[in-house]
């Protein structure tokens, strides 16, 4: 018996090769009819015999194609229309718009053969791109996913592209940036000023030879500008780094491939697998020891890991083939600031920073950052979330169906990202940044409008953090449109909440360096009871004071004298005259004495985050750190060298809610500085600090618990916490595809802006 069904799927279908994988099938089954893309996704008519469009409705999900998902599959069965064939029509753009766009993806195994081919068409072309690979995210203006919605509609296609292009068999069917030498983009070499020196592959060969010769590189690449500089050269990284104001912060490096990288990090297989994913995200890994290292030191100072990733686009791959050695590829920017993505704003932008502009005159139509990630317990753990992930959303439940508000979450001051909830998912831009500079706060804005372009929504609702200050909470306040407010730590949790799929009471904790508290204080330590329809705040640690407010987060010695204060009070200044003598000058102290004493400027904290902090002050490790959470970092990293299954003495005092007193660990930690080695102190303190964890899951008993906010980047504290709660039988929730710091807020702001609208959070 003859019948039509109707199918309409909803995921990430569009720009994935899905749209030929059904007319293939569909030609293979026998059946007639067609398959269009549309604002929400794919839709599929077919008609035939009843068996064959059940069994095509079957191998649709069964084989789709590698890099699709598909959230929703919705069909029904019609009476009969008289298809005479099965084709693919012209996507339609004329409804709600709620489809899924898929991240910027690395070139592929089928590209990559044919780019080194020197009898293929495309050999060397650094372009190359197939509908299984190469942008996405950065070039689309507006959806459907078509080249006439793409930076890619002004190269007309020759001939040839043409003809792969419309062919439903080729692999470049409907690939929108399909490009060739003939057709498509081109590079250019220019030097500092704009001037024009050489054209196409030469231009490559030429810069690769100055990158050779020290020189510093602003490389155009897929999502925004990169500096590139030859890794093994001393000299050329002390110019980086002084041009680019960056005196220790680790710069990120890419090598040639996984057998390179093997040679001066320890790989293991799932960081090989991070390495060699479609994503391409840059990987968190542990050096070798050893004389044999060809890399300088001054690309990670002090750091046990190196950043590294391998080439992911085809002119990546050109370049380090020529160039046959590691470099170092960082943001195309100043300290701060959101990549260049123009190359005549990259001229004004980089000028005095890079020596020679590698460009190419595909326009970039939003800046990608690269990726970072970290392997915990064999899970990938996402610190940095941009190319290749962003801006795959988050999918929600049903609950939500009668909801039909649309949120749009404008996230944190540092790390920031936005959200946008749109039918039944919740779309994270890609990594913003510290809202702290001019560009940044301007990338922002575009970014924002730039959601609520791809997904317009006539009455948006605005979520932002509670902290008055905020720029993202001020622009939120000043849109015009209704707005709400979530305090950060509860973000935090719901945020772990929503990516795990959670449902019923959870013990959340959120430990981090900064965040405005309910009661207008610092909180950064904290413990809540909640099943995000309720918030309970459950524990803290002991408040302290932070001389200097903000200054304190860049000085770790500051952190010591407020949990010092906070003890001991005026007389701290005769207990540990010698201690304090030797962090801070005369007039230092006699400032941070009268700041103190007068409670100017010295903002009360519970912050886990500057806890760690002081103590990596207390251990000589850092006193004042030259960027965001070097402290930690650093302590991190020796306690990790140290062997000690000892903790502190923590006690917990039951008052309007339980109060951890650090008081004892503190003067321990004092006391052992100067008679144990630093890597034993700071694996006892890593280890007291998990304890603290298990005692409050303990005294709550919930069997559920939560671990979000910048410390648990800090692989050693996670793993460690995980260990305790799981030997005592509860289950442990923390983030993977989502950055436990504030790259997550935006996420946790829309989650429960959806769950609690017209409530009071």
């Amino acid at each position: 018996m003859i019948s039509r069904v109707n199918i309409s799927i909803r995921g990430a279908v569009q720009g994935v090769g899905f749209r030929p994988f059904i007319y293939r099938l569909a030609k293979e089954i026998g059946l007639k009819g067609f398959v269009f893309n549309s604002s929400k996704g794919v839709f599929i008519e077919a008609e035939g015999d009843r068996c064959k469009l059940e069994e095509f409705i079957l191998r649709i999900e069964k084989e789709k194609p590698p890099r699709s998902f598909i959230n929703s599959l919705e069909f029904s069965f019609l009476e009969p229309s008289g298809y005479e064939e099965f084709s693919i029509r012209e996507s339609d753009s004329d409804e709600e718009k709620s489809a899924i766009i898929l991240p910027d993806i690395a070139v592929c195994n089928d590209c990559l053969n044919e780019l080194f081919d020197v009898n293929d068409r495309r050999y060397l072309y650094p372009f190359i791109n197939c509908t299984n690979c190469g942008t996405r995210f950065s070039i689309i203006e507006s959806l459907p996913y078509d080249r006439p919605n793409t930076s890619m509609k002004n190269f007309q296609m020759c001939d040839k592209c043409k003809s792969e292009y419309e062919n439903p068999e080729d692999r470049r069917f409907h690939a929108q940036p399909i490009a060739c030498p003939v057709c498509g983009p081109h590079l250019e070499l220019w030097d500092a000023e704009g001037k024009l020196l050489e054209k196409y592959n030469s231009s490559l060969e030429v810069a690769a030879d100055l990158i050779l010769k020290g020189k510093i590189i602003a490389l155009k690449g897929l999502g925004g500008f990169q500096l590139i500089v030859d890794a093994t050269n001393d000299l050329a990284l002390n110019e980086l780094r002084r041009r680019k104001i960056r005196e220790e912060k680790p710069f990120a490096l890419m090598f040639s491939d996984v057998q390179r990288v093997m040679e001066v990090c320890d790989v293991s297989d799932f960081e090989k697998r991070a390495l060699l994913s479609p994503e391409a995200p840059i990987v968190l890994l542990k050096r070798k020891s050893g004389e044999n290292d060809i890399i300088s030191n001054l690309v990670a100072p002090n750091n046990p890991y190196f950043g590294i990733m391998l080439p992911y686009t085809p002119l990546h791959h050109l370049l380090m083939k020529l160039v046959n050695k590691p470099i170092v590829a960082t943001s195309g920017n100043l300290s701060e600031e959101p990549m260049c993505i123009d190359e005549r704003e990259a001229l004004l932008r980089l000028k005095g920073i890079a020596d020679y502009f590698l460009v190419h005159n595909r326009p970039i139509v939003r800046h990608v950052d690269d990726s970072i990630v970290r392997i915990v317990k064999n899970r990938e753990m996402v610190l940095r979330r941009a190319r290749g992930y962003a801006p795959l959303p988050i999918s929600i439940e049903n609950e939500f169906d009668e909801n039909k508000n649309t949120f749009i979450a404008v996230g944190a001051h540092l790390k920031n990202t936005i959200a946008l909830t749109n039918s039944k998912n919740i779309f994270i831009s890609q990594h913003i940044g510290d809202l702290s500079t001019q560009e940044s706060y301007n990338a922002f804005t575009r970014i924002t409008q730039d959601f609520l372009q791809l997904y317009p929504s006539e009455n948006p609702v605005y979520v932002s953090d509670l902290h008055p200050d905020y720029l993202s909470t001020k622009y939120s306040q000043n849109s015009g449109f209704h707005s709400i407010r979530i305090q950060h730590h509860k973000a935090h949790i719901a945020a772990c909440y929503a990516e795990n799929k959670l449902e019923g009471e959870v013990l959340g904790v959120a430990w981090d360096g900064t965040g405005y508290g309910e009661d207008g204080k610092i909180w950064g330590g904290e413990f809540f009871v909640t099943d995000l329809k309720k918030f309970e705040r459950v524990a803290s640690f002991r408040e302290f004071p932070l001389p200097g407010g903000e200054i304190a987060i860049r000085e770790p010695r500051r952190a010591v004298m407020g949990m010092l204060y906070e003890i001991n009070g005026e007389k701290v200044f005769d207990i540990y005259r010698e201690f304090i003598n030797e962090k801070f000058s005369d007039k230092e102290i006699r400032l941070i004495k009268n700041m103190l004493i007068n409670k100017i400027n010295s903002p009360l904290t519970t912050s886990a985050g500057r806890i760690f902090d002081a103590v990596a002050s207390i251990l000589n490790i850092r006193d004042v750190s030259a960027f965001e959470g070097q402290a930690a970092m650093m302590l991190e990293y020796a306690a990790i060298e140290g062997n000690t299954s000892d903790y502190y003495e923590i006690s917990i005092k039951e008052e309007s809610l339980y109060i951890i007193d650090w008081k004892k660990m503190i003067e321990e930690l004092i006391f052992d500085s100067t008679k144990k080695p630093k890597e034993i102190i700071a694996r006892k303190f890593h280890n007291t600090m998990a304890k603290i964890i298990k005692k409050v899951a303990e005294i709550k008993d919930l069997k559920k618990i939560v671990l979000s906010g910048g410390c648990f980047q800090n692989v050693l504290l996670l793993e460690e916490t995980i260990k305790l709660l799981e030997t005592d039988g509860r289950r442990v929730f923390w983030h993977q595809r989502i950055p436990p710091n504030d790259g997550g807020i935006a996420l946790g702001q829309a989650y429960l802006a959806l769950k609690n609208y017209n409530k009071e959070l």
